[in-house]
Order: structure tokens, then C-alpha cells, then sequence
């Protein structure tokens, strides 16, 4: 799962760091809507109130971030690959960046295209702060793909820097580059009073691909935004003796709100990396002592193939979390035998903002992602009827919330089939609801196989396949079959050094699943295909399915 580390920083502030602000005169502190700016410089610097405040707005979320950093400037709130910054740089390093986009940009939208690192809030707040909406992009879209965001979200100037640019091989076209090695980062900058903002007004477009398809604007509120930080700090119990280890992308919903928003405005200090590599996330547990981690199974299962690490290693941690695919039981008992740690399962999607369901922090529930977060209604509906279903029946999950998202951007037709008549998000996902209200995922709807007449969903066999001591990882899609319909067609990654056979799997799977569940046939890669946050691509096995069969 490949993430790109800058050869160099990206910019500088000024090594010194930024100057000193003297502090406005006594009285200190300004009322505030049910709040008292600190006797802080940086607190003039960014402007007591918005005019947008004194009109009756709301601020957005990037005044949550603002008002949460001006009470600690001198305080080291992140840390990445090459330097740390005090809420001060990004503060003052956010001015300095608005000024060359208002220099720049003419539209509503500012595209993000960065790695991993302090450059990226510096990069939001900037643009936030002149009532623009963000778009983050994922750099490792194809061109194609990438130039089509920046077309679809209308954007006229990119944030980006040298060595990411030098890293994709090329200039995106469709919007000009703002690179930021070369703004000057030096000196005291102006002061603004950043922009306000309603609540429903647009404060991100977070594009994902779905299951097929060109890549889909997701409209995120500051509402949204604002409530899924408000969800996940209390049903994860975060606080600012908090300390974050983070290696997902920023342009991903979860790096976006969790591991950047979240923890500046709890007060959380986060420490990034751009990529994952297992000797380097100990080596950064082992420096900054992190108290809380989200990943996936896969960076679990690399982390326990690292011989030096220790149980010691990993007890700062009190909360440990893996979404984006089922957490394999083999991986979960040897996590918890080996390093004393309990991996909580979790749920979320970019549309929600994106966290939805975790396991409580101590009290986990194996096989289910949790509870919901508080303020968010899930309902199972039946498949056929879409009529609500009493709890542990299977059917298609539902929520309706203030972290749902507001649509798919100028994709008003796609927005309508996504809610129902009550307003509640058709997730797409199959699932049920235990009877303490734990959530269970089956699978997903568009890749539910029918064979024989049967429902199968590939997360059932993949779950079966990974619990086998030479699998590493799996991936199930279904096969067209001229008698059943479809049947199932298995791709295995196997664990370092294990020898493939094919038979014994089969076996295997006998022992676990139905007999039409057994996958008909599983073949061997090196490698399963998988997005940026290391999710299992089936489409991609699909096409390598499709491909195979026009061959032979």
C-alpha cells in the first residue's frame, strides 16, 4: 500500500519560526458566542469574530480549528515525515497561503494535491478562510481520472508542491499549479478575518469511485463535518491527552476528518506518515508513544510479521482500530496474544463523513463494528420490500443523520436513488443489527452473487479463506456458470513463504461454508489489486477474471 514521502520538505516557514505577536490590550479576551478568545496574539491575527459572526452566521469548521489552536500557538500539535509544527505555523502558515490563492483562484472550489503532512490543514484553512469549498485529490488516480476531478469540480487552481508533481510524472491540466515552495512563508503576514460560513454550506468534495464508474463528487457540509468530529470524539472517547498515529491519505474521508480535522480541534497532537512501512510505524511508536491508531487488517498483519516488535512496544495504545474490509479472526487473536492490543472493528463511508459505527473503546464485540455513533438513526431494510426489519434479520443498512452527506455533486439523479422516501442513505451494504445494537456486515449489494437462487456475498467466503494459516489475503467474484448462474471464483494472496494448494482450500472452505458457497475454483496473485487505503478492489479481479477467460 504505497504512499509517497517527499524527498524534501515541501515548503519552509521561517526557521526561527513565525514572530511573535504582542497581545492586544486588556480586557483580554472578546465575548464570543458562548465562548472567550485566549489573551493570545494569534487570536488578533485571525480576526476575534468573522464578519460573517456579526451578521448571525455560523462559522464553518474551519473556525472550530481556528479557535481550538489560537489557545495553544506555541504548542507542537503535529508532527510528519520531516518537521513539526505549533498550532503558530499552521495558523500563520494559513495566511500566508490565502493571500497567494486569492492572488490566483476565481472560483468556489480549491483543489489539495499534497502527501501526507502539515502542508495539508496549512492548505484547508487557507482556503476555507476566503469561503471556498476544498476538494482533496487522490494522487494515485490515473491521469485520466485525476484530470476529470479537477474538470468536474470546476476548480481553477491546485495547491500542490515540487516533489509531488516530480512523484506523479506530470502537470495535471484543466487549472493552474500554486505550488507552495513558492510562496513566502516568511515574515508577518496580513491580517484577514477569515470568511463564515452557514452550516449547510459546501465545505468539501470528497470524490470516491463507488463500485464503477467515472469518480463521484460526495457534498460534505461543515454541518457534516462538524457532527461526525462531535460523533467519533465521544463514541471513541477522545480527549487531548490523546496522542494519534496516522498513515492514511488526507484525501480520504477517514484522513481527512479523523486524522486531520479531529484531532486539531479536540487537541490531540498527530503524528503523519506518508506511507505506510511496517519498520517505520514502530519506529514511530516507539518515539511518540501514540495513544490511538486507525488502520486496516492488512497494516495489522505487516505489523505482526515485524519479529523485533514487542508487547512493550505497543502499550501506550488504549484504542486501535481497523475498517475498510473484515478484520480476519487469525489476525485480531494473534494482535491481541502477541502484543496485549484489542483491535476495535469500525464502519463508515465517505458519504457519512465518515465514521458510523465503532466498538466501544474496552468493550468489544468480535464479527460487528459497533454501535452507531450518537444522533444516527441505522435501519435494516428487507431487500425485496424495503420494509424495516426487526433486529439480527439480514437486509440493506440505512442511516439518517447530521453526518450524512447533502449528494453527489451535479449528479442530482444519482442523489435522488440514494435516499429513500424518509430521507434515510441507501448505503448499499447488506447487513443486520444484534440485539445490543451492534452492526454486522454481510457484504455489498451490487456484489452479491446469486448462485442456484442463492444470496452469496463474497465477504462470507473471503472471511472463511482468511482464516486459513497460508492465506494472507482474499478477494471473490462471482463467474458466470451456464447451470447455477454464477458461482464463485476465489484470488488468494498467500503469507510469506506458504505454498499454494488449491485443494486443500477448497477443503478448507467445506468445513466453513455451505457447498454452494465453496468457491468453484482459486487462483494464486502475487499481489490482490487495492484502493489508496488498502481496501480489496473485486472490480479490478473482475477485469483480471474477464481478461483471463478471452485469453483462454
Amino acid at each position: 500500500m504505497g504512499r509517497y514521502e517527499p524527498a524534501a520538505p515541501l515548503f519552509r516557514l521561517d526557521a526561527r519560526g513565525p514572530p511573535q505577536v504582542p497581545s492586544p490590550p486588556k480586557p483580554a479576551g472578546t465575548a464570543y458566542p458562548g465562548r472567550t478568545w485566549p489573551d493570545s496574539g494569534f487570536a488578533r491575527v485571525v480576526g476575534r469574530a468573522s464578519p460573517g459572526a456579526r451578521k448571525g452566521r455560523a462559522l464553518g469548521i474551519h473556525w472550530s480549528v481556528i479557535r481550538a489552536l489560537a489557545k495553544r500557538p506555541l504548542k507542537v500539535v503535529m508532527t510528519d515525515d520531516r518537521r513539526s509544527y505549533r498550532a503558530c505555523d499552521l495558523l500563520v502558515g494559513s495566511l500566508h497561503a490565502a493571500s497567494a490563492i486569492e492572488r490566483s483562484c476565481r472560483t468556489d472550489t480549491v483543489a489539495i494535491l499534497l502527501p501526507t503532512s502539515g502542508a495539508f490543514p496549512i492548505a484547508a484553512l487557507a482556503a476555507w478562510s476566503l469561503g471556498k469549498t476544498v476538494v482533496p485529490l487522490n494522487y494515485l488516480l490515473s491521469r485520466e481520472e485525476l484530470e476529470y476531478v479537477i474538470a468536474d469540480c470546476g476548480c481553477d487552481t491546485i495547491i500542490t508542491a515540487g516533489p509531488m508533481l516530480d512523484h506523479l510524472g506530470y502537470e495535471p491540466a484543466g487549472a493552474k499549479l500554486l505550488r507552495l515552495e513558492n510562496v513566502s512563508f516568511k515574515g508577518f503576514p496580513a491580517p484577514r478575518w477569515p470568511a463564515g460560513a452557514n452550516e449547510q454550506d459546501l465545505a468539501a468534495l470528497l470524490y470516491t469511485s463507488g463500485t464503477s464508474g467515472k469518480p463521484k463528487g460526495v457534498m460534505l457540509t461543515h454541518a457534516n463535518l462538524r457532527a461526525n468530529i462531535r460523533q467519533t470524539t465521544q463514541i471513541a472517547e477522545f480527549s487531548k491527552n490523546d496522542v494519534l498515529l496516522g498513515v492514511l491519505p488526507q484525501f480520504h474521508s477517514f484522513g481527512f476528518t479523523v486524522l486531520t480535522l479531529l484531532p486539531l480541534i479536540v487537541g490531540i497532537r498527530t503524528h503523519m506518515l506518508a506511507r505506510f512501512v511496517p519498520a517505520q510505524i514502530l519506529h514511530a511508536i516507539r518515539t511518540h508513544r501514540p495513544t490511538a491508531f486507525v488502520g486496516i487488517p492488512s497494516m495489522y498483519g505487516a505489523l505482526l510479521r515485524l519479529k523485533s516488535a514487542t508487547r512493550e512496544d505497543f502499550a501506550s495504545f488504549r484504542l486501535m482500530v481497523s475498517g475498510a474490509e473484515p478484520l480476519p479472526m487469525d489476525i485480531a487473536t494473534r494482535f491481541q496474544e502477541r502484543f496485549g492490543q484489542t483491535i476495535h472493528e469500525g464502519y463508515g463511508l465517505t458519504e457519512t463523513s465518515p465514521v458510523t459505527n465503532v466498538n466501544l473503546p474496552g468493550r468489544p464485540r468480535f464479527g460487528t463494528v459497533g454501535p452507531p455513533v450518537c444522533d444516527l438513526e441505522q435501519i435494516i431494510v428487507c431487500l425485496e420490500t424495503a420494509k424495516t426489519l426487526p433486529k439480527g434479520c439480514e437486509g440493506e443498512i440505512r442511516m439518517r443523520g447530521p453526518n450524512v452527506f447533502a449528494g453527489y455533486y451535479h449528479l442530482p439523479d444519482q442523489t435522488a436513488e440514494a435516499f429513500d422516501e424518509h430521507g434515510f442513505f441507501r448505503t448499499g451494504d447488506i447487513g443486520s443489527i444484534d440485539d445490543d445494537n451492534s452492526l454486522r456486515i454481510t457484504g455489498r449489494l451490487k456484489e452479491m452473487l446469486i448462485v442456484a437462487g442463492e444470496n452469496v456475498f463474497p465477504r462470507e467466503i473471503e472471511e472463511a479463506l482468511n482464516r486459513h494459516p497460508r492465506v494472507a489475503a482474499s478477494g471473490v467474484v462471482g463467474m458466470i456458470d451456464g447451470i447455477r448462474g454464477e458461482v464463485p471464483m476465489a484470488f488468494v494472496e498467500l503469507e510469506e513463504g506458504a505454498t499454494f494448494d488449491e485443494r486443500a482450500l477448497r477443503e478448507h472452505c467445506r468445513g466453513l461454508l455451505a457447498g454452494y458457497k465453496v468457491p468453484r475454483e482459486i487462483r494464486v496473485i502475487d499481489q490482490l489489486p487495492r484502493n489508496p487505503t488498502g481496501k480489496i478492489m473485486r472490480r479490478e479481479l473482475k477485469k483480471l477474471l474477464e481478461n483471463a477467460e478471452v485469453a483462454d
